[in-house]
């Protein structure tokens, strides 16, 4: 049985622990493991925090959108904004690559997605926003998934 939820909220640094909570305990009905949840409520704060500090660039009228489904121990999540986009997604991706070098960020964003999840996709275009979507197979369910 596939199971959805969406939510949207302000570009406000505070709401990044509000999007955590509210998609772990959407994930919490397939019984992850401690780290899986971790690994989930992580890449959640990259994905809003690069939205809100660097798509938005802390305009709190801007808005993050996040969907998630799940069905079969399968979460798909994706999270977006209508903000600046990404001019050039594989410079984005690289380790250590930020837009932001005065605000002391670490340009580890989309390496730690990309190593929390089994799939990573990123799509932007400069001007009308960037959605990321995350997959990720739960342990238990993995074989079954796969």
């Amino acid at each position: 049985m596939r199971n959805e939820m969406q939510i949207q909220f302000s570009a406000l640094s505070q709401n990044e622990s509000f999007a955590r909570v509210t998609v772990a305990a959407f994930v919490a009905q397939l019984d992850p493991t401690m780290d899986e949840l971790t690994e989930m409520k992580t890449v959640v704060s990259e994905a809003v925090t690069n939205a809100i500090i660097h798509g938005y660039e802390q305009n709190p009228a801007g808005i993050v959108y996040i969907s998630a489904a799940i069905e079969d121990g399968k979460v798909d999540l994706v999270i977006r904004d209508n903000g600046v986009g990404i001019p050039d997604i594989e410079e984005a991706r690289q380790p250590l690559f930020t837009t932001k070098p005065e605000m002391e960020r670490s340009g580890m964003g989309f390496t730690i997605m990309e190593n929390f999840t089994d799939h990573l996709e990123i799509e932007s275009h400069p001007g009308t926003g960037t959605t990321i979507r995350l997959i990720k197979y739960l342990t238990k369910n993995k074989a079954l998934c796969n």
